[in-house]
């Protein structure tokens, strides 16, 4: 019997390649667009929000106008991993178009991977590892020759690998 044990880093630890600008712009998107998303993605957020997001002068906080709720939600997103997938599936949801086609690409490239709309939030956190000869700057630069009429930010493609993916490049696989 095989006794390896697969290790997962906790979804907060995304905060480790993301920026923090590109977070912020994240975040807010995702928070802006929430109240037009199914109820398998707004809730879990709303959820959360009201759990471990506290604005002053709000009892409850998913109340608070969104630039009040915008530092706390960040706050959160960056310390609790719960805050951290239920943000970035409700992202991944609303860019269905660059979801696809990450997945796509990434498929055609050999990464195993979950099927496009599979519910991440179940997962246990990101494997570190990495497929070898694989970095970002690829990824990027084939998501673009393959898809010329797609506008999507660097940042925005390398957050749908590593989501898609379910994977954070601490290391490389053999």
């Amino acid at each position: 019997m095989d006794n390896q044990t697969t290790q997962f880093l906790p979804f907060h630890a995304i905060n480790e390649f993301m920026l923090d600008d590109y977070r912020l712009s994240v975040i807010r998107s995702t928070l802006s667009g929430l109240s037009g998303m199914p109820a398998e993605y707004r809730e879990p957020v709303e959820r959360l929000t009201k759990k471990f997001v506290q604005v002053p002068g709000f009892r409850i906080s998913v109340k608070a106008p969104l630039l009040l709720r915008l530092k706390p939600t960040v706050d959160a997103f960056i310390k609790q991993p719960l805050m951290a997938v239920a943000i970035l599936a409700a992202w991944a949801q609303s860019e269905l178009d660059l979801r696809q086609q990450v997945y796509d690409l990434l498929a055609s490239r050999g990464w195993e991977m979950l099927p496009a709309d599979a519910d991440r939030t179940k997962l246990p956190g990101f494997l570190p590892s990495w497929p070898k000869d694989e970095n970002f700057e690829q990824i990027i630069a084939a998501f673009k020759e393959s898809n010329p009429a797609m506008e999507a930010s660097d940042n925005d493609i390398s957050l749908m690998t590593v989501w898609l993916s379910g994977r954070l490049p601490y290391q490389t696989q053999s």
